[in-house]
């Protein structure tokens, strides 16, 4: 569909060696974009990419810490080196080190945090906005969670970053709309990645999610791919500030499966 090719288009995707950001990066090389896939382990990154690239597809895999100043200048320098201008940043590398109360989390975990879930989103920003003004051209997906909507158990410091984010998104799809960039974010449900292991492995709190979801499941990461590759395409020009929730329903308030 013409509407959903990137030909041509060069992609970055942080957070890219496995889970939703290596299906987010497979969804964007399966509609041509030259894909960029970014994670702290490189060895990681770049047998994920070598998967996807042996497809046939244009797919590279950068070790890049984005919770470093630095390390966001040497990524996006890497990225242009060797596809060109990025024209679509996936800000999708999160980290939760801690699971609990809020009061628990001491300042250590929230810097932690705030580095990785927040501030390298503004720091990739920076670094590929200037370029995307100049061409009058681009797209930003944030990756947000539904804890960023509404509080989920023990994910209260997450869930505020996730907040955090997506004001953020709005806030830039207002002040970088006059330059045709379109910014949006993706809220997933509970999706089975080793992210969130301790939530889909923990029986108690896995069933309590699937009993409160329409769908009764819990997502898969290649889900979660589909909204990224809407939010990333021309599909998506006149769309932006907008929160694409994919979470099967769970957000739409109580429900209890019937009983068999």
């Amino acid at each position: 569909m013409p509407s959903f090719d990137l030909s041509g288009r060069t992609a970055l995707v942080t957070g890219g060696s496995r889970g939703i950001g290596l299906a987010i990066g497979a969804a964007l090389a399966g509609a041509g974009a030259r894909v960029a896939l970014a994670a702290r382990h490189e060895d990681q990154v770049r047998a994920a990419a070598g998967q996807l690239d042996a497809t046939g597809k244009q797919v590279i895999g950068i070790g890049a810490n984005v919770s470093k100043s630095d390390e966001v200048a040497r990524l996006v320098d890497a990225v242009e080196a060797a596809f060109g201008p990025v024209d679509i940043l996936v800000n999708n590398a999160a980290t939760n080190v801690h699971f609990g109360p809020v009061l628990d989390a001491d300042d250590g975990m929230w810097l932690k945090m705030v580095e990785t879930n927040l501030l390298s989103a503004v720091r990739l920003c920076r670094r590929v906005v200037p370029g995307m003004r100049t061409r009058k051209h681009g797209k930003i997906i944030n990756t947000a969670s539904v804890a960023g909507i509404q509080p989920g158990t023990g994910q209260g410091v997450y869930g505020a970053l996730k907040a955090a984010l997506i004001q953020l998104t709005k806030s830039l799809a207002q002040e970088l709309g006059p330059d045709n960039i379109q910014v949006n974010a993706i809220a997933p449900g509970l999706v089975r990645t080793r992210f969130a292991q301790v939530l889909h492995e923990t029986p108690q709190i896995r069933q309590a999610i699937e009993r409160s979801t329409p769908l009764g499941r819990i997502a898969e990461p290649d889900e979660i791919a589909g909204a990224a590759l809407y939010l990333a395409s021309p599909a998506s020009d006149f769309t932006t500030g907008h929160v694409l929730v994919v979470d099967g329903g769970t957000t739409l308030g109580a429900f209890s499966a019937p009983e068999e």
